[in-house]
């Protein structure tokens, strides 16, 4: 016993002495690692930059709401937050609308009682584990909804619960964005010490001053409860999103996401243990950029009215009216308007984005690009250009200018004068001619395959056929036919536009290039990248667009100018057979090209007509490129009267005629 009672001391003496050692040499260590914080950052989001027409008025801009938010601490259990929730409750109603059944199975058995009772009602439940017996409570809560169905308080509740929940650690979300009552404000406002967390802040959501007719080119942005787009959450996270960020989801609020976005605002935290003992703002965030357009917002707004009015009168099966007005010389949209037309019904829908996305089988409006690329091949010269417009009959099949269909108005024309009167025959020949074959009128036609290739590489220099590269995503690259040997009568088609389709934003670039001398430019929306101004409106310019040329096209002056010659002459020519003689009215003059497509809808058989022009014909300033496609076989003038209104509305609204040299 004694020797036990001396081991017993001697154990005691060396717990004694450790504990000894241990608060004298290493107390003071050890305090520190108690009382230690951990230092972290908290962000917050910023206003987005704002959008401005060409002349400074607002296009979208940001409406302020009160909001109530959450900020997410430090091993914030869920009990924590439950009980947060349900005082909060107490004082905000939110939505229920989006609550699911697991939300709702959720917050229900956050309470540890009520998750006790559920694990009681599930046969074998100790033969799980303790995760597996959480999952089967939640089935049988679900499975069981009459059971255990939520009051409209505890609703109320439990939609609070799955926003805190959905927070990340030192992530801040919005409980509620919209619609907050005064009321409200001062309940929350009151209880704020007993809500830990919840913070009373500022939340914005876009507004369109101007209507949201353009709404479908300047895109969306995507709300607080969509979140990051799932498609591209994982590059957004990377690039320091919060899941629940709003974030530009289409059209110019997607592609200039980087700009507009602004930069979050930097709180350093200090925190111990689960509270956080100290806040610091270190960076007050910065709003994002603002976009000023090139469009012009009062210009815009009257050529949809024009187009949906047009579209209106249309009849028949058309389905829809699309135009572009742009600057030929340094690519900038003024305008692009759209709609389209359900011809069953009737209804028709604002569609700007139709310009850029809509393929459509244009016709002669790309007659300029097909005698450009004669000229370019050297089958013809500015010189030597004059061929006989007749009907064209290879092997039985017979293909004729719409004004010569039986070969009783053979005339002869050069390549201008083929332009003037929009000579089917005349292109059909070039075609034969660029593929070295000689054309015997009945015999079978026997051209290479690589016509079409050849056609289409020149078309392409002028922007027909490929993407203009606009600044807008989802431009498509139109449509080309089949070709191939099986189809080789198609190419002849394809030489006066009847066969490819093209978006009508490819027409204006097409048209712009010859109008500005050659230069292919790449259409833009955005003219420059702007700051906030004191009073919060346009800034200074942090950065500008400059004319991007994507091509030049291989043609000599002499060459351009047969075919500028050739559009003066559509609209200003002495020739019977002119095509676009409606629109000399219009002052200064114009140059032009019309077009008129043989189309099918539905089995029945429609016209489409289009239009590529631009004025003043000797100083080209401004492009209008219109389409109209699947109108009654009837139609005939459509395209020139709503270019004649289009053009009025330009010198009126955008530029004066009388200082524009003609």
């Amino acid at each position: 016993m004694n020797f036990l009672f001396i081991i017993v001391g001697l154990l005691f003496a060396a717990l004694v002495g450790q504990l000894a050692y241990l608060q004298i040499i290493y107390g003071a260590r050890f305090q520190a690692e108690v009382n230690r914080t951990d230092n972290t950052v908290e962000t917050n989001n910023v206003q987005r930059g704002m959008i401005f027409d060409s002349t400074g008025r607002v296009l979208v801009g940001n409406r302020s709401h009160q909001a109530i938010t959450y900020t997410k601490g430090v091993n914030v259990l869920s009990t924590d937050m439950y009980k947060t929730a349900n005082k909060l409750g107490k004082y905000l109603n939110v939505s229920t609308v989006s609550l699911t059944k697991r939300n709702a199975a959720d917050y229900y058995l956050t309470d540890v009682n009520r998750l006790k009772t559920v694990e009681s009602s599930v046969p074998n439940i100790k033969s799980f584990s303790v995760n597996d017996r959480y999952d089967k409570a939640l089935d049988f809560v679900i499975n069981h909804p009459s059971r255990y169905r939520l009051t409209a308080q505890q609703q109320n509740a439990a939609a609070i619960f799955a926003k805190m929940s959905g927070a990340y650690q030192l992530s801040t979300t919005y409980i509620k964005d919209q619609g907050v009552t005064n009321s409200e404000l001062a309940e929350v406002g009151e209880h704020l010490g007993e809500l830990p967390g919840v913070k009373i802040g500022t939340s914005w959501s876009r507004n369109y001053p101007y209507g949201s007719s353009i709404k479908s080119i300047l895109g969306t942005v995507s709300s607080e409860k969509v979140g990051l787009p799932s498609d591209r959450v994982n590059q957004l996270l990377s690039q320091g999103y919060s899941r629940n960020d709003s974030v530009g989801q289409s059209y110019l609020e997607e592609q200039y996401e980087p700009v507009l976005r602004g930069t979050k605002s930097q709180t350093e935290v200090d925190v111990s243990g689960t509270q956080i003992t100290k806040e610091v703002q270190k960076y007050a965030g910065q709003k994002g950029d603002n976009l000023q357009l090139t469009i012009n917002a009062g210009f815009q707004k009257r050529l949809q009215a024009l187009v949906k009015s047009a579209e209106q009168g249309a009849g028949g099966n058309s389905t829809g009216t699309y135009a572009v007005v742009m600057n030929p010389n340094n690519g900038a949209v003024i305008g692009m308007a759209g709609v389209d037309r359900n011809p069953s019904s009737g209804k028709i829908t604002d569609n700007a984005l139709g310009t850029i996305n809509n393929a459509i089988t244009m016709g002669s409006v790309v007659k300029g690009a097909m005698v450009s690329g004669a000229l370019m091949s050297g089958v013809i010269s500015p010189s030597n250009s004059t061929l006989t417009d007749s009907p064209i009959n290879v092997g039985g099949m017979k293909k004729s200018s719409w004004f010569n269909h039986n070969g009783g108005s053979n005339i002869a024309v050069d390549a201008s004068g083929a332009l003037e009167v929009s000579s089917n025959s005349y292109m059909m020949q070039l075609a034969m001619k660029e593929a070295g074959y000689n054309y015997v009128p009945g015999a079978a036609l026997t051209m290479n395959p690589n016509i079409f290739n050849k056609l289409r590489g020149y078309f392409n220099q002028f922007g027909l056929g490929v993407k203009t590269g606009i600044d807008l995503p989802g431009e498509t690259t139109g449509l080309q036919g089949p070709s191939g040997f099986s189809n080789i009568g198609k190419a002849l088609d394809l030489s006066f536009g009847n066969y490819d389709a093209y978006t009508t934003i490819q027409v204006a670039q097409y048209m712009s290039t010859i109008a500005n001398g050659g230069y292919r430019i790449r259409p833009h929306l955005v003219s420059s990248i702007r700051g906030t101004s004191s009073s919060g409106g346009l800034g200074a310019v942090k950065d500008s667009v400059t004319p991007d040329v994507m091509n030049k096209v291989g043609l000599t002056k002499a060459q351009l100018n047969v075919v500028k010659q050739g559009l003066y002459q559509v609209v200003h020519g002495s020739n019977q057979y002119k095509t676009g003689g409606e629109l000399s009215s219009i002052k200064p003059e114009i140059s032009a090209k019309t077009g008129t497509a043989q189309t099918f809808y539905k089995g029945g058989e429609t016209v489409t007509l289009s239009l590529a022009s631009y004025a003043p014909s000797k100083h080209p300033q401004v492009v209008v490129a219109l389409a109209m496609p699947n109108l009654g076989v009837n139609a005939e003038s459509n395209n020139m009267a709503l270019a004649k209104q289009i053009y009025a509305a330009y010198w009126k609204m955008v530029e004066s005629s009388s200082t524009t040299a003609e």
